[in-house]
């Protein structure tokens, strides 16, 4: 079966080189937590105003680290489209190949499995930060070195430990995906707060108030969390909503095989991988999440 994503963002950083990077992994991302492999992409750009020279330098830089991972992976880069705007943004359309038997869907979340992130977040806090001039510079280095790492390896490591769920983490937050797989799996989650993976600096954004621009739409989401109210001022509760860019994978694999799969990721060079929940039968409650500390 043919699967077929689209992604598109403006820059975040002054780097165009490492800016391609992370767009070409984030669009990436979808199709790798499909399990599918990639085939082709087409580009869609959008440069800013100026002086022709600088304007193909830059196109240069940023597509340079773009084919550089949509290569890694496989996937060729077979045409694109470029426009001029107030500011440089750039997407991808991204064309994969899976066997439709060996899907792993959004829908496949089972009681009983636990529940894996395999990469650390709080990329839209930081980020935030960054803009602001209050992020630390190795704070923002280890933001990007995740960001520009590929979820294909953890999709294939996913996969062969029996995962049939699993979803890429990126604009509606870590909990907006996980109520977007508990809806139609039919079955609640209980997340652990103490157990989530952080990137270096984000609690510390995060507890100075400095959030993304993407945050208020996704703290709608709480009204999917049963006694909510409790866990308001725990230190990592604005966490669970923090939008990501070119995030990891959030995926569930049969309960006894969490371990060995966690071990597995780490050997494949993802620095942070956790188990950070478990699947419940669905319960009476109209929530379906349950978060622990």
């Amino acid at each position: 079966a043919v699967v077929h994503t689209v992604d598109f963002f403006r820059a975040f950083i002054d780097d165009p080189y490492v800016f391609g990077k992370v767009a070409a992994n984030h669009a990436l991302g979808d199709v790798f937590a499909m399990g599918a492999e990639a085939q082709s992409a087409t580009a869609v750009a959008t440069v800013p105003y100026g002086i022709e020279s600088k304007v193909e330098d830059v196109v240069f830089q940023m597509m340079s680290g773009a084919v550089e991972v949509l290569n890694e992976a496989g996937c060729a880069l077979v045409g694109g489209h470029t426009g001029e705007g107030k500011e440089l943004a750039l997407g991808f359309a991204v064309n994969g190949l899976i066997d439709p038997k060996e899907v792993m869907s959004k829908g496949g979340l089972k009681a009983g499995d636990a529940l894996i992130l395999t990469k650390p977040i709080g990329t839209g806090t930081l980020f935030a930060a960054h803009a602001k001039l209050e992020a630390k510079g190795r704070w923002i280095d280890s933001a990007l070195a995740s960001m520009t790492q590929s979820n294909k390896a953890g999709a294939e490591c996913l996969h062969r430990y029996g995962s049939k769920a699993c979803t890429d983490v990126t604009g509606f937050g870590l909990l907006g995906h996980l109520v977007e797989m508990t809806r139609p799996s039919g079955v609640d989650a209980e997340l652990h707060l103490g157990a989530l993976p952080i990137l270096p600096g984000a609690e510390e954004t995060a507890a100075a108030g400095i959030l993304s621009s993407l945050q208020p739409a996704n703290i709608r989401l709480r009204r999917g969390i049963r006694d909510q109210e409790r866990w308001v001022k725990h230190p990592r509760y604005p966490l669970i909503f923090d939008p990501q860019t070119a995030g990891g994978l959030l995926a569930t694999v049969p309960g006894e095989q969490a371990e060995a799969c966690v071990a597995a990721l780490k050997k494949l060079g993802y620095e942070h991988p956790a188990i950070i929940g478990r699947i419940l039968p669905q319960g009476e409650a109209i929530e379906p999440i349950v978060l622990k500390g």
